[in-house]
């Protein structure tokens, strides 16, 4: 009995992250702040270990589909932020398939080999736990000023988008009574300023070729693999140090692994953050993401069984999510070629407008068009859209160094 429920659990929670995954907006938080304040009612039917798997199941599922929104719409969530331009690069190539391919690729990879070295890591954890707080704060410091002044040419402009983004950044994070905080930031610094780019250079989206063979290196998907594993460990345990500060860091790292190597690095970081978070609860009883603190509220410990179990619920939900992620493509390969693109596009416009409404009301609008603005102006300076997670990236640093 207690197996079938666990079966309803994984398939139910499969089915909550294919709808998180492909549509903007509703994040794996949400449906598990939902989960828990239902709990007094569904612990009578079942128990907290089978909603722990739902929120797993749901987690790992949508590491795999949110690269979706991201690269064919234009509208990422905090974890696929990074994909957007690379995964848009491909699409007007044709590649938009394959570019979801790689982060397929990126995922599982990086979903195995943490699963390899999930036991090196329960150590790593346990072990640099009481040093890495004092430190980390000044390490960003130093990663983002080789970022930022490895631009000979343009370092002020990428200083100075550095900095607006971080001032934005640190504003709308001390805004108290926000729901989606992130949301019209993240939308309007590298989705809604992208697309809006589009509208102004009047672009199509090519027919997409799904036959183009991949042509991402073996060089290239082993530094993916293992620098998204590697950091998002440190993703996994650092207060405050979420997958978009961690891909920045990890790009410096492992230097140009071309935009089908990127796409794999941020997915597949995406991916170890959320298993090796699981670590996490269990070696330093510290949760770092929404919904590890959803089971962590539920169960009030994660145990040696517990932890097993979630292992094998990630491994069997990140093999079907894979294949589901690659169904999902071809759909949106098919539809993305039979509608005008305009249109699409004015049509996501609006609809992330309205859901920023919805969540923040007019003070989210305001977020959504000044963040905008910031996207914009970093496009007009023609440096890269890295340099805007200084959104994140200052209120981190702030935090671990004063």
């Amino acid at each position: 009995m207690v197996f079938v429920e666990v079966l309803i659990s994984i398939v139910l929670g499969m089915l909550c992250g294919i709808v998180t995954g492909i549509t903007p907006g509703i994040h794996v938080n949400l449906v598990s702040v939902i989960v828990v304040s239902l709990s007094p009612w569904l612990l009578r039917y079942t128990t907290a270990t089978v909603l722990a798997v739902f929120i797993i199941s749901l987690a790992i599922i949508h590491t795999f589909l949110d690269a979706i929104p991201s690269i064919y719409l234009g509208a990422p969530d905090e974890g696929s932020v990074l994909n957007v331009l690379p995964g848009h690069r491909l699409l007007q190539r044709g590649e938009g398939h394959n570019a979801i391919l790689y982060t397929i690729a990126g995922s599982l990879g990086s979903l195995v080999l943490g699963l390899v070295l999930f036991p090196l890591f329960l150590f790593g954890m346990k072990w640099l736990d009481p040093f890495v707080g004092g430190i980390i704060g000044y390490v960003l410091i130093m990663l983002m000023g080789y970022m930022i002044f490895r631009e000979k040419k343009k370092w002020v402009y990428c200083l100075a988008a550095f900095f607006l983004s971080g001032v934005l950044g640190m504003l709308v994070f001390t805004i108290s009574g926000l729901h989606e905080p992130l949301f019209p930031l993240l939308s309007g610094l590298f989705g809604f300023s992208l697309l809006i780019m589009s509208l102004s250079e009047n672009s199509k989206i090519p027919t997409q070729d799904l036959s183009k063979p991949m042509t991402m290196t073996h060089t290239s998907f082993f530094k993916s693999v293992s620098a998204g594993t590697g950091i998002g460990f440190v993703a996994a345990f650092l207060p405050g140090f979420g997958s978009s500060q961690a891909a920045i860091i990890a790009t410096n790292i492992v230097g140009d692994i071309g935009d089908e190597g990127f796409l794999s690095l941020v997915s597949g970081l995406n991916t170890a953050n959320m298993l090796l978070s699981i670590a996490a609860v269990y070696a330093i009883e510290k949760a770092r993401n929404g919904a590890i603190v959803s089971i962590q509220q539920l169960l009030g410990s994660v145990g040696f069984d517990e932890m097993l179990l979630f292992l094998a619920v990630s491994m069997v939900v990140g093999g079907i999510g894979a294949i589901l992620t690659i169904y999902f493509s071809k759909v949106f390969c098919k539809f993305i070629v039979k509608v005008n693109y305009t249109y699409l596009i004015w049509g996501i416009l609006v609809f992330i407008t309205i859901l920023t409404f919805y969540f923040d009301g007019f003070l989210g609008l305001v977020i959504l068009a000044t963040s905008t603005s910031i996207g914009l102006l970093a496009a007009q300076w023609g440096i890269g859209k890295n340099h805007l997670m200084g959104c994140l990236l200052i209120p981190v640093i702030l935090y671990f160094v004063l």
